[in-house]
């Protein structure tokens, strides 16, 4: 039998063992992607680089350097661990990069991610006791050489990221790389400037088209999810007649990228597919050429609230908007009915102006986006527990099974029938719609599994399916609105455009030259389209590496499946008698 004070002695050993046996399945996944000799042994060589990084720092004899290195190390774990067991993915450069620069959503994700929050302590925990505890004997090597093997692994690590473009730490313990993704961001940022924020220099060949200019950005919407796109979408006023707008309807397009921050950004500042680095970092916001254009800049945000800016939103930008409009006080199940009637208000105004919407839309958790009224896809994810979550998402008791992406994908039918379809049935019935041009998209689309693939994520995959970056694409024409002629290529276009287009035909609206833009900014809307229509998976691309297409096939994107509609709704809610949808859009509903 053995006893604890045999084991005593060899405690830290022991515990040092189990950190490196933890570690081996993500060795075998590694090393069953490698082909060849030459990277086996490349990849074997950094791992016993860093596994010996990690035995010096665990047997450095000053007890504050090996606790300090001890905290930093697991805390790095910590990090990374949770960030795997949130997206079942291996945390990229790029990914790094995008949740740095999505730092204003950490509350939501700290409140709806707690299982793995809760399920990266152990690990971790077992990391930092394992290399602080005193040791009990030494290594074989000088107390300075032990002291700096853990900085010279950190150093090893980095200098290969740094020649492989950030790509290179899969399947390496997870203590050291957030370090040194860090580490690079901090290098990137120090020798990085691309320049000053420049001024409007486009010239303005006229006043602009309409009175009111809106770009309208959802979040999370796929446009195959909509009745505009697919007979089997969910319906929405789009898909009708408007007494004082006339709907030209693009069909589906390509987002820039398919996570929201690369999207927004590029939605503000016009990058280009061949120059998006340069111009979202150095030339002018698109508040900066409404402003020029005489045009008062209003941003209705439904996401954030106490004045928190996202999507790489800076105190500069900001100062460029003469109204910025958040809803703290209103529950985020009405935030999009909220911000429909702000907009409501702003066109009734006569003032010329530019107006910016950002919606809740359909973000991760959708268990709780839509009334009681608007339950009318069934079954569904359990309601309830996220009554006042925007985004981020809790993947607690969802397994990913096919069963749970059945009552997703009716939980995300029901959100969109409501942060979609009421939203502009509320504009529909109730805007002054005449003097106004409205584009309407959203950030990126969605993979809702519906091909049986396994995952829990919707977007942001580091190699993603297709449907996570098709998005609607929409522009609406008041009667008395642009009077550009949509009409002419609009047919060309269906299914031909992408969000590179929006930027331009902003410009275009607010009375700037054309061939000024065409030759900055690219083609508009209301021009025979030349686009790719595909979007970037490495939208940060960095230390010399390139951008990495995904090309959207229109035809084969996957349809809403009709399998998931079932017709047992009263057993599923468990609810008495609901107030009924609008009839307009409870007509096109299944019934039960």
């Amino acid at each position: 039998m053995i006893r604890y004070s045999d084991v005593r002695p060899y405690f830290k050993e022991v515990l040092l063992a189990l950190c490196f046996l933890s570690a081996l399945p993500a060795v075998f996944n590694r090393s069953a992607d490698l082909v060849g000799a030459v990277p086996h042994t490349g990849y074997l060589v950094l791992l016993i680089i860093l596994w010996g990084g990690l035995l010096g720092a665990a047997y450095s004899p000053p007890a504050i350097l090996r606790w300090t290195t001890a905290v930093l190390l697991a805390g790095a774990a910590y990090y990374m661990i949770v960030f795997e067991r949130v997206t079942t993915e291996f945390m990229t450069y790029d990914a790094f990069i995008n949740m740095m620069n999505s730092a204003a959503f950490i509350d939501d994700a700290l409140a709806q991610n707690q299982t793995a929050f809760v399920e990266a302590a152990p690990p971790a925990l077992l990391l930092l006791a394992a290399i602080g505890m005193a040791p009990r004997r030494h290594l074989p090597l000088p107390r300075w050489l032990v002291a700096g093997t853990p900085w010279l692994a950190m150093f090893a690590l980095t200098g290969l990221l740094f020649l492989r473009g950030g790509d290179g730490a899969r399947g390496q313990p997870p203590s050291f790389t957030p370090i040194a993704y860090l580490t690079l961001a901090g290098y990137e940022k120090a020798t990085g400037n691309i320049g000053k924020r420049q001024s409007v220099r486009l010239r303005q060949a006229r006043r602009p088209l309409s009175r009111n200019i809106v770009l309208i950005v959802d979040e999370s919407v796929a446009g195959q999810y909509l009745d505009i796109n697919s007979p089997a979408g969910v319906p929405t006023p789009l898909s009708g007649i408007w007494p004082f707008a006339r709907i030209y309807n693009y069909g589906l397009a390509a987002s820039v990228t398919n996570c929201s921050v690369g999207s927004n950004v590029t939605l503000r500042y016009g990058g280009t597919r061949n120059d998006y680095q340069r111009i979202n970092g150095t030339q002018p916001s698109i508040w900066a050429y409404a402003r020029k254009a005489g045009l008062r800049t209003v941003y209705i945000d439904s996401q954030r609230t106490g004045g928190a800016l996202q999507n790489m939103m800076t105190d500069e930008e900001r100062a460029l908007i003469d109204h910025f409009v958040q809803f703290d006080d209103v529950p985020v199940e009405q935030r999009d009915q909220a911000a429909a009637r702000e907009l409501i208000r702003e066109l009734a105004d006569r003032r010329p102006k530019f107006i910016f919407v950002n919606k809740v839309g359909a973000h991760f958790p959708v268990h709780d986006k839509f009334p009681e009224a608007y339950l009318r896809y069934h079954p569904v994810l359990p309601r309830g527990r996220y009554r006042n979550i925007s985004d981020t998402g809790s993947r607690a008791g969802f397994a990913g099974g096919a069963e749970d992406w059945v009552r997703y994908r009716n939980s995300y039918r029901n959100t969109l029938l409501w942060n979609v379809g009421a939203f502009f049935e509320t504009l529909r019935d109730e805007a002054d719609l005449s003097h106004a041009t409205m584009i309407y998209t959203s950030d990126h689309g969605q993979n809702l599994h519906e091909r049986g693939n396994p995952g829990l994520s919707t977007h942001c995959s580091v190699d993603p399916a297709h449907e996570e970056g098709v998005v609607p694409l929409v522009v609406l024409d008041g009667n008395r609105g642009s009077n550009a002629d949509w009409d002419r290529d609009v047919a060309h276009n269906r299914n031909r455009s992408s969000h590179y287009m929006i930027f331009p035909t902003l410009l275009e609206l607010m009375g700037y030259d054309p061939s000024a833009i065409e030759k900055r900014y690219g083609r508009a809307l209301n021009e025979a389209s030349h686009d790719p229509v595909s979007f970037n998976k490495l939208f940060n691309a960095r230390l010399n590496r390139k951008p990495q297409w995904v090309t959207i096939d229109p035809a084969s994107v996957v349809q809403p499946p009709r399998a998931d509609i079932r017709d047992n709704a009263q057993a599923q809610t468990g609810k008495a008698a609901m107030r009924p949808v609008p009839k307009e859009l409870a007509r096109h509903l299944p019934q039960h």
